[in-house]
């Protein structure tokens, strides 16, 4: 048992050495862009200015975008998907496999839960304890269930999900306008002291390097944004990309797409305003997402609104039923 809490504490402290390279990179750019570049080598005023202005606005929005994909939680299944007191004691006391399933088939009534596991039974997390909401898995990492799980990132030490993927989202537009800022202010100057216009120093070092940073970043950073894009655009989550979610139907990569301008609601919500900020305006709670085919959500109109089942402010559960077929069974998953 001490040995395995010794590895689960080394696993965590070596989990935040890539964003402490990231960090570390940041913080070089920083000094080398406003010291070596604006500080010691401009000499006009005018660009200085301009630039020191730009470059801080950049600087900012990729340190925000980066700070909120890092230490903002991306939510797990909410206390009406874990099993209560009673039906964990029902569950666990009785020894019937076919019993324990049916006790759950009467919890799932109750939720708007329409994907399914591979065999077409209901999802459930024997670890957490928990029906999976639509689009939640389990992060062997984080060891909890996401909600809208996308991937577990180490660049930012932290499960992208539903509460975050908008930050996330901002981090990789942020880091790459910030590349770009760099390599075309720094590109006449790198050329100076490539040709030895300028003389050489630390600044030299500094520039150079600057340059071929900013170009590695940017080419990495844009592949992975485009992909993304893709992924948003197509209301998939990268998880979804590589296995089909699977319905009563069968299974369905664009089950959840209902469109490119209501896709890109679901992430950034209705207010265009506030796309580009790191505030949270994505639509719903994670729970519940809307279906391109509705046919399973007309079978009981209630749970097509997702205000209807969500906590009351006393936190008092709600008792929406929805018509499951009795026979689907639940598999238990690890």
């Amino acid at each position: 048992m001490a040995l395995s809490r010794g590895l689960r504490c080394c696993q965590r402290v070596f989990s935040w050495i890539p964003v402490l390279i990231i960090a570390a990179v940041m913080l070089w750019s920083y000094y080398a862009y406003v010291f070596e570049l604006c500080l010691f080598t401009l000499t006009n005023t005018l660009e200085k200015v301009a630039y020191l202005l730009v470059f801080h606005v950049c600087f900012v929005m990729f340190s925000w975008t980066y700070w909120k994909s890092i230490f903002t939680p991306p939510a797990s299944p909410c206390k009406k998907f874990q099993l209560s007191y009673s039906d964990k004691q029902r569950y666990e006391f009785e020894e019937r496999p076919d019993a324990q399933k049916q006790i759950l088939v009467e919890i799932a009534k109750k939720l708007p839960i329409f994907s399914r596991a591979h065999s077409g039974a209901i999802r459930f997390c024997d670890r957490c304890q928990v029906l999976k909401p639509d689009r939640c898995h389990h992060c062997s990492v984080c060891e909890t269930c996401v909600l809208k799980m996308d991937h577990h990132c180490p660049w930012v030490n932290n499960c992208v999900g539903f509460a975050n993927y908008k930050f996330f989202l901002l981090f990789l537009a942020y880091s790459m306008v910030y590349c770009v800022f760099i390599a075309a202010t720094v590109f006449q100057y790198f050329l100076k002291f490539w040709v030895g216009d300028l003389p050489n120093g630390p600044a030299k070092f500094h520039v150079l390097f600057l340059m071929f940073v900013a170009l590695m970043f940017f080419v990495s950073l844009m592949f992975l944004f485009g992909y993304h894009c893709w992924l948003v655009s197509k209301n998939r989550s990268t998880l979804e990309a590589f296995t089909a979610p699977v319905f009563v139907s069968g299974p369905d990569r664009n089950g959840f797409n209902v469109g490119i301008r209501r896709n890109l609601q679901q992430v950034f919500g209705e207010d265009r305003r506030l796309w580009f900020i790191p505030v949270f305006t994505g639509q719903g709670n994670g729970h519940y997402f809307p279906l391109k085919n509705r046919s399973s959500e007309s079978r009981n109109p209630l749970l097509a609104n997702e205000d209807l089942w969500e906590e009351s402010d006393d936190g008092s559960e709600g008792s929406l039923v929805e018509d499951h077929d009795p026979s689907v069974t639940i598999e238990m998953e690890e």
